[in-house]
């Protein structure tokens, strides 16, 4: 049966960007409101007494204002209750509140294909220093008494080889189908011309052509359109370019190891 996704997000009220109350918070000062303790008020929400008083210590720092009271029976003894501010407080958060997952409910309905964003949205969401970072699906694995061979579909039909430790193929739960990144840093690619006559133990080769050449003051930035439409960022230094004579619509190969290529999912 196919799941229904919809959007969620969490709801922060703050002053000069300092987060001043979310959910936890205004749920702790609902209960207080309902118990008129705010020993029954921690209880319910999960956080202990002191925890108790050092957030609604902190919410009156922020806010500029007491938002409870104790009534006669001393400062921790008497009941609990909330005062104008704090109820003003609880209503507002609760209404934004409300508007604001019917903002999100109203957005992930308009969004055509939400499945397919929502993945995309996560792709892009990642951070890596890789500069080659690549989203395919696990095509083939090869099993070895120690590493395990990860062949990989990239969009366009483009594929990269992964060896990667069957520890670690266990743990990121690979199997033929799965979705997967593959990073590889730019510092680990090498180009060559034709590797038509060269005996290299490299396992992938990538054929494309230069689509755009950055040079810097010792090394060079070499970006590689592959057959598939995907591309590889190679660092190569200036002398190396000019030797190779390399410009845009060169046809070049670009190579790295398999054991180079990290692979990652989604957590």
């Amino acid at each position: 049966m196919k799941q229904s996704l919809t959007l969620h997000g969490d709801l922060w009220l703050g002053q000069d960007d300092s987060s001043m109350v979310g959910d936890l918070r205004i749920s702790l000062l609902e209960q207080i409101a309902a118990t008129g303790s705010i020993t029954r008020a921690a209880k319910a929400v999960g956080i202990s007494y002191k925890t108790a008083w050092d957030t609604v210590d902190a919410m009156k720092n922020l806010s500029g204002a007491p938002l409870v009271e104790s009534a006669s029976g001393g400062a921790r003894g008497g009941g609990t209750r909330l005062t104008d501010e704090g109820r003003k407080l609880v209503e507002t958060y609760r209404f934004i509140q409300g508007e604001h997952e019917r903002f999100l409910h109203s957005l992930s309905e308009g969004v055509a294909d939400f499945r397919n964003f929502y993945q995309l949205i996560r792709r892009l969401s990642m951070k890596s220093s890789a500069r080659n970072q690549f989203f395919g699906r696990v095509a083939a694995i090869k099993h070895g008494a120690v590493n395990d061979e990860i062949e990989i579909a990239l969009n366009g039909d483009d594929r990269i080889t992964a060896i990667i430790t069957s520890g670690s193929r266990v743990s990121l739960g690979l199997e033929v189908g799965s979705e997967v990144w593959a990073l590889v840093k730019s510092s680990w690619v090498i180009l060559a011309l034709d590797d038509a006559d060269l005996k290299l133990s490299v396992r992938n080769r990538l054929r494309g052509t230069v689509s755009r050449l950055t040079p810097g003051a010792v090394n060079g930035e070499v970006i590689v359109t592959l057959a598939g439409g995907n591309t590889v960022c190679a660092i190569v230094t200036n002398d190396s370019m000019e030797q190779m004579a390399l410009a845009e619509g060169s046809p070049v190969v670009a190579l790295f190891q398999a054991s180079s290529v990290i692979l990652g999912v989604a957590a």
